[in-house]
């Protein structure tokens, strides 16, 4: 039974929600919520201390108020929550590397559980159907959220074998959606003209808000060690989202991708990473059996009833599908994806 839970990154609304999701848990005496800054959301009965994870001061409050359980959940997946990639790195891996360091010091800590990713398996041509929790990546992420998450598995590894008494348990999350949720991959989807790239159609899974909350009380109050994908059952095709999004896509050719990326970026439209264009060009899937049979969660929502509870709360295109035809080449034209044969533009009629 956790007695006094400390759980960081409170400041955004899932951290928040979780907070007060625990606090109300019967089997909970005390949630302490950490962040930088001040939530924007109620916390209930949680309290809140002004603690940044990359200075020492998250030693202390450990100390002095007694925390037996941790859930980390201050990873961020998008440099414009934190002011700037360097930041971001900072927060997630220096944050990280400062809390564990302070978990080992203190021999009342008995129970680690850490928000992670399934970015960690990457995505490529090359990779199986379903990523188990014991395989590794193709080609390990080089760069942003991904590679974030990977070096801060690593330090949890670590820590574990430092500390064998304690309880650790890591959830890899597939992309979160939901009526509240505000991600990368959600603004995509929003997107009035959804860029996919031509000639493929990635493989999703998704996991609901509400189920990735619950999957996070469970493994805070349970004493079920080990590394766990959680994420809803069945895939979704890339064009089906789009599809139920209501909106037209834009295909663009696999050599102008990361140009197309960095342009969006630029322009504050969406942030395209390169592992999330490898991502919405391959997609991805991952196994969950050992979510059921040993964390013994079982999702309230499959992939597609994720996707469209997501749907349901925004404003979806209304096109039909000849009109979805003609935004569609209207959009490859503003976007300069055509074909071209000896640098000449061809158009189809």
């Amino acid at each position: 039974m956790a007695r006094v839970v400390l759980v960081t990154g409170v400041s955004r609304d899932l951290g928040s929600r979780f907070a007060r999701l625990l606090a109300a848990d019967p089997e909970v005496d005390r949630v302490l919520g950490v962040d930088v800054v001040p939530p924007r959301h109620d916390l209930g009965t949680a309290e809140f201390v002004r603690v940044d994870l990359r200075s020492p001061v998250v030693s202390r409050v450990l100390a002095r108020e007694d925390v037996d359980t941790v859930v980390h959940l201050n990873v961020l997946a998008a440099p414009a929550h934190a002011g700037g990639r360097a930041t971001m790195k900072e927060i997630n891996v220096i944050g990280t590397m400062q809390l564990l360091a302070a978990c080992q010091r203190l021999p009342s800590v008995r129970k680690v559980v850490v928000k992670s990713s399934t970015a960690v398996y990457g995505a490529s041509p090359n990779d199986p159907a379903m990523f188990t929790e014991d395989m590794e990546p193709r080609g390990l992420p080089r760069s942003g959220f991904a590679k974030d998450a990977v070096e801060v598995e690593g330090y949890v590894r670590g820590f574990a074998r430092r500390r064998p008494d304690v309880v650790v348990s890591m959830l890899r999350f597939a992309n979160v959606v939901g009526p509240r949720v505000r991600t990368p991959i959600t603004r995509y989807f929003t997107l009035p003209v959804v860029p996919t790239v031509l000639g493929f159609d990635a493989r999703l899974q998704f996991v609901h808000e509400d189920d990735l909350l619950e999957a996070l009380r469970l493994a805070t109050i349970s004493d079920v060690p080990g590394t766990f994908n959680v994420a809803g059952d069945r895939i979704l095709m890339l064009s089906q989202a789009i599809r139920r999004m209501g909106r037209p896509s834009a295909p663009v050719p696999a050599f102008a991708v990361a140009t197309f990326g960095q342009a969006f970026r630029a322009a504050r439209v969406a942030d395209f990473t390169p592992e999330q264009l490898s991502y919405l060009t391959y997609g991805r899937g991952v196994d969950t059996t050992r979510m059921r049979e040993e964390l013994g969660f079982k999702p309230t929502y499959t992939t597609p009833e994720a996707f469209n509870a997501f749907v349901a709360a925004h404003e979806a295109g209304m096109l039909s599908a000849r009109r979805i035809r003609n935004a569609e080449e209207q959009a490859a034209e503003f976007l300069g994806v055509r074909e071209r044969v000896n640098g000449v533009p061809q158009r189809h009629g």
